[in-house]
C-alpha cells in the first residue's frame, strides 16, 4: 500500500498533456530500392501488450482492462519523449505495476479516458505498450498538449533531471522503437517536421504549424523541463542510433 500512495501522488511528466524481459529490440534495417524511390524503415522491436500490465488486481487496472475506443490519425511523423518522474531503483520485474498505477493517476485523478503515453520503456530496456488501439497504428495519444496528432509518446520509467544516468538499455530501446515507429512514414529520426498546435497552452497559438524535430523531448512543444536535462542531452545520439537502424548514412 505505501508503493501504491507513492506512486499515485508523483507529479508526473504530464503538465501540458491532454484529455522478466522478453527479447531485445531489433537491430536489422530495411531498405527498399524501386526505381527513383529508396524507402528506409526498420523491424518492429519487441513489445510487450498492454494485457500484461493491465491484468494485476485491484481497483488500479479498471480503466486499463476496459479502454475507451481509440481515434486515429493518418501516420505517426514525430516522436516526443518524455519521463515519468517516478523512482529510478525500481525492479524492471516490477514495471507493469508502476505502469498500471501511472495510467490509474491519468484515468482517476485526472480523469483522462486512458493512458496517456502510446509506449513506456524501462530501465533495463523493455517496451510495453501504453495507450490502447494497436502498436503498429497512429493512435491518437494524450502526452504532449498542442501536439497529440501524428505523433507517439515514449515515456521513460524514471526521472531524468541533470546528473542522473541514463541506462545505455533504456536508450537503445527508444532507439529501436522509434526507428520502426517514424520508419513506417518514412521519416528520418535527425530531420524536423511541421506539425500544427491543436492548444495554446502549447507553446505555439492554436492553428500555429511549428518546425519540430521528428525525434523531440516533451520540452519541444510544451513549456516543461521534461524529459529532464539527462535525457534531454541523450536525443542527439538516439536520434542519430535510430537513422542507422533505419539503414540511414
Amino acid at each position: 500500500m505505501p508503493g501504491l500512495v507513492v506512486v499515485l501522488v508523483l507529479v508526473l511528466c504530464v503538465r501540458g498533456v491532454e484529455s522478466a524481459v522478453e527479447g531485445k529490440a531489433a537491430h536489422g534495417a530495411a531498405v527498399v530500392r524501386r526505381p527513383g524511390v529508396v524507402s528506409y524503415s526498420a523491424d518492429r522491436p519487441h513489445i510487450v501488450p498492454r494485457s500484461v500490465w493491465a491484468s494485476g488486481d485491484g481497483e488500479a487496472n479498471t480503466a486499463a482492462r476496459t479502454p475507451p475506443a481509440p481515434r486515429y490519425d493518418d501516420k505517426v511523423v514525430a516522436v516526443f519523449i518524455h519521463h515519468t518522474d517516478s523512482p529510478n531503483t525500481y525492479d524492471c520485474a516490477d514495471a507493469p505495476r508502476i505502469i498500471r498505477y501511472l495510467a490509474a493517476g491519468q484515468t482517476g485523478n485526472r480523469d483522462w479516458d486512458d493512458i496517456g503515453y502510446n509506449f513506456l520503456v524501462d530501465r533495463c530496456g523493455t517496451i510495453y505498450e501504453g495507450r490502447a488501439g494497436g502498436v503498429d497504428r497512429a493512435v491518437t495519444g494524450a502526452h504532449t498538449q498542442g501536439f497529440n496528432h501524428r505523433t507517439a509518446g515514449i515515456a521513460a520509467l524514471g526521472t531524468f533531471t541533470a546528473g542522473v544516468p541514463v541506462p545505455s538499455a533504456m536508450t537503445d530501446a527508444i532507439a529501436a522503437l522509434v526507428a520502426w515507429k517514424l520508419g513506417l512514414a518514412g521519416i528520418d529520426p535527425r530531420a524536423t517536421v511541421r506539425l500544427t498546435s491543436s492548444n495554446s497552452h502549447s507553446r505555439y497559438p492554436a492553428g500555429t504549424t511549428a518546425r519540430l524535430p521528428a525525434l523531440a523531448g516533451h520540452k519541444d512543444g510544451y513549456m516543461t523541463t521534461c524529459p529532464g536535462a539527462a535525457l534531454s542531452a541523450r536525443l542527439p545520439e538516439i536520434r542519430q542510433a535510430a537513422a542507422r537502424l533505419q539503414g540511414r548514412t
